[in-house]
């Protein structure tokens, strides 16, 4: 029975590392450690290049000081957990490779995690009792999407943005207003006195199911008028929380279709191989933009209910 599971992630502009000790009982979060990148401050968006860059120089110590914190050493460790997709390739792939090398040279098991399955599992760590049916609104970077999650490992999709996602428009306003990247910091900042009354802006697909967009014109405001339309950025979360509590009691059938809950496995068993590009890009004309464009979004398995 795995005891001691290292977890590793790598998928954009944040080096982590985490230990979990489970053992016979619930998994406890012995530590964690994220070292954040400042170097795409300068290009405000994130480089994958430099991400990579930045990823391989960080991650040994950034391993090395989540075991300390964690009072273990490495071969304490039962499992290497390590985010296998969705994100930035050449980002995924260091931490992949490092994975790889202390998986096989401990002889323990290798588990590829999806770090948006990830997601769904991480409330599981603080409470225990947690179980589906539930509905799942995951917003992470470049992701903005509502689940059905009937059982663990079963997911059914009820709507996503059909443009940028929700930390991409945090990111694109900042910019816009000369706030500096990442956005959400200052925006949150600023919205504590901010007047949310200042602007009215439209709040689209009001009627059209789940679905969301956060895209939008540039503002034709002076920095003083701009830093009081911070109701903008708090308009989008009113969206993403509307659409949840409408998605959870104007559709009682889901609830019926739902099977009984089951026994949620652990944490680290939420196995996915699926990769796929970040979607956070720099401002057009920066010398990140090119290389940050992707093809496509990153996407979660899907089974029908």
């Amino acid at each position: 029975m795995t005891d001691v599971v290292l977890g590793i992630e790598t998928s954009c502009d944040e080096t982590s590392a985490a230990v979990l000790a489970g053992g016979g009982r619930a998994p406890e979060l012995a530590s964690l450690v994220i070292l954040s990148q400042d170097v795409h401050q300068v290009f405000g968006g994130v480089v994958p290049e430099l991400a990579s860059r930045a990823h391989l120089a960080a991650l040994p110590a950034v391993v090395d000081r989540a075991l300390a914190q964690a009072g273990l050493r490495l071969d304490a460790v039962d499992a290497v957990a390590v985010t296998a997709g969705p994100g930035l390739v050449g980002a995924l792939l260091v931490g992949v490779v490092y994975a790889k090398t202390l998986a096989y040279a401990r002889d323990v098991a290798l588990i590829g995690v999806n770090h948006l399955e990830g997601h769904l599992f991480a409330p599981a760590v603080e409470d225990p009792d947690l179980e589906p049916p539930f509905v799942a609104l995951l917003v992470s970077g470049g992701h903005t999407l509502l689940l059905d999650v009937p059982a663990w490992g079963r997911y059914r999709l009820l709507g996503q943005t059909r443009d940028d996602a929700a930390g991409e428009a945090f990111d694109k306003v900042a910019t816009l207003l000369g706030l500096g990247y990442p956005g959400g910091p200052e925006i949150e900042r600023l919205a504590e006195g901010g007047d949310p009354a200042r602007f009215t802006f439209p709040r689209p697909m009001k009627e059209q199911g789940f679905e969301f967009s956060f895209s939008g014109s540039r503002p034709r405001c002076c920095t003083p008028c701009a830093r009081a339309a911070i109701s903008r950025p708090t308009g989008r979360i009113w969206r993403a929380g509307s659409r949840t509590r409408s998605s959870t009691s104007s559709s009682p059938s889901w609830s019926a279709a739902w099977p009984q809950p089951v026994t949620p496995p652990r944490c680290w068993a939420a196995v996915s191989r699926a990769a796929a590009p970040c979607q956070r890009s720099p401002p057009p004309g920066s010398p990140g933009a090119r290389a940050s464009r992707s093809p496509a979004r990153g996407s979660m398995p899907t089974t029908p209910p």
